[in-house]
């Protein structure tokens, strides 16, 4: 070949291998790299197949994924529940779940449910709108009703499209143990004894499952460091939170809980079920909300609530803001949906505990939540910046005269906007549905277990190290 085509014939050579690097870079990064449509972080289990499947095959440990139907039935993950069925890959999910089919009494039987036959545990949710499962109690219930509404996730989760959390059937292939007792309803309803019985319902329940946990092989094998249990409603689970304290608790706050049973460490916090009205296709921004600061609830609480009685004789009579009192009694919660639609700023003061529904009305409403609650903590705060749709107050200063109006009234109309518009952004995060949606409050919760998932496994780790030797004594 002629020396100048050699020297033509180099430096394309040169970009060919240029180029095939580049793809080659590209294409082993894209293995490891996934889109997050919400920015959030991806959760441990959101691998791709590929990278799920190597791991799966090193570890010798678990054996094939097996299954359950929505009755609680094994169910044969190559068949769909109907012609053409999404299946729901273990792998892309957050989060594998083993659940205990705890007899009805403890779950949808507090709602009134009765299985149709003698050997069924579950609602058949088969059926979609024909059947639709049983409806949970209506007021301030539903404030607390996030057991109810995880366990439906699971028992759809083996059919329905891949969220957060699947249901698998056998322990051993599960990342934690749900244990699907209605805690919060069963205090609600049946906390106070009836004559001629001496020890409540609710009591009872919780001492019946103290026993049954004590008698199972999963709950055995850790000593249920895996095992999650809602017990939302400060109150619920009562009796049996000491006893039942290495499982994951699923809390609204820790308010009524000892640090050596609850703590962020080891538990997550769950959002209220809101009961104001979601602010659909909101364009009410600054101009249209008249009200400056608004809170309608109850002023004279006990404990750490007197700061809602202080703060009512300070901010009653300014002007461009609403402090009343209010209850669910006089259609609170629809009266309250109206104030924080119209209003800029909503204030979430300490009660008898740390949390609030309110902070969840307000954010639902696109109303600027002022938090003034020093002890509070907040669902997947790990991972959502509150600062950026929320204002945080201490609660000494607070209660200085002047200061909570002055800070108000000095945000200017380009700070609330961006504060409205990220509210608008995040409130997907705070809704419970059946069925679940991408990133709504149930795959929330999900999530944030799935990240304990880690932490988990080195308590169950360490506790492990010497279980051989002990088996030689």
């Amino acid at each position: 070949m002629a020396p100048r085509g050699r020297t033509l014939l180099l430096p394309l050579a040169a970009a060919t291998v240029l180029v095939a690097s580049t793809i080659f870079l590209f294409a082993a990064a894209g293995a490891r790299w996934r889109p997050a449509d919400t920015g959030l972080p991806v959760p441990p289990r959101a691998v791709s197949a590929v990278t799920a499947s190597a791991s799966s095959n090193t570890t010798g440990a678990r054996k094939e994924l097996s299954f359950l139907d929505e009755n609680g039935g094994p169910d044969d993950p190559g068949s769909g529940s109907g012609a053409g069925a999404a299946r729901c890959d273990p792998r892309a999910a957050a989060v594998r779940v083993f659940m205990y089919d705890l007899p009805p009494e403890f779950h949808f039987g507090l709602l009134g449910w009765s299985p149709p036959s003698p050997g069924s545990v579950w609602p058949d949710l088969t059926n979609g709108a024909a059947a639709p499962p049983p409806r949970y109690p209506g007021g301030l219930n539903q404030q607390h009703s996030v057991a109810y509404w995880l366990t439906l996730d699971l028992l759809s989760s083996s059919s329905a499209p891949c969220g957060a959390a699947v249901r698998v059937a056998d322990s051993r292939d599960a990342d934690f143990v749900f244990v699907p007792f209605f805690a919060s309803l069963s205090y609600n309803r049946h906390s106070r004894p009836v004559p001629p019985e001496k020890v409540s319902r609710d009591k009872a329940l919780q001492e019946k499952l103290v026993r049954y946990l004590a008698a199972r092989p999963e709950r055995k094998r850790y000593g249920g460091a895996d095992h999650v249990i809602v017990a939302h409603h400060p109150n619920s689970l009562l009796h049996a939170r000491a006893a039942l304290s290495p499982a994951v608790f699923v809390l609204s706050d820790f308010g009524r809980y000892q640090p050596r049973v609850a703590s962020l460490e080891k538990d997550v916090i769950a959002p209220y079920k809101h009961m104001a009205k979601t602010f659909v296709n909101d364009s009410a921004g600054f101009e249209h909300r008249p009200t400056l600061l608004y809170f309608r609830g109850a002023i004279y609480r006990k404990e750490g609530g007197s700061i809602r009685q202080e703060l009512y004789y300070m901010l009653k009579d300014e002007k461009d803001v609403y402090f009343s009192f209010g209850s669910v009694q006089d259609h609170g919660a629809s009266k309250a949906s109206q104030g924080m639609h119209s209003s800029k700023f909503c204030l979430n003061i300490a009660g008898d505990t740390p949390s609030s529904n309110r902070l969840f009305d307000a954010i639902v409403s696109h109303c600027v939540p002022v938090i003034i609650s020093d002890d509070i903590e907040l669902p997947y705060e790990d991972v959502l910046d509150y600062s950026k749709f929320s204002i945080f107050v201490r609660s000494s200063d607070a209660v200085k005269k002047g200061y909570l109006m002055r800070l108000i009234s000095g945000v200017s109309k380009q700070q609330w906007t961006r504060m409205w518009d990220s509210l608008k952004e995040v409130d997907k995060h705070f809704e419970y549905q059946y069925p679940s949606q991408k990133d709504d409050a149930v795959q929330m919760i999900w999530q944030a277990l799935a990240r304990r998932v880690p932490a988990i496994q080195l308590k169950v780790h360490r506790s492990s190290r010497f279980s051989r030797s002990d088996r030689g004594k």
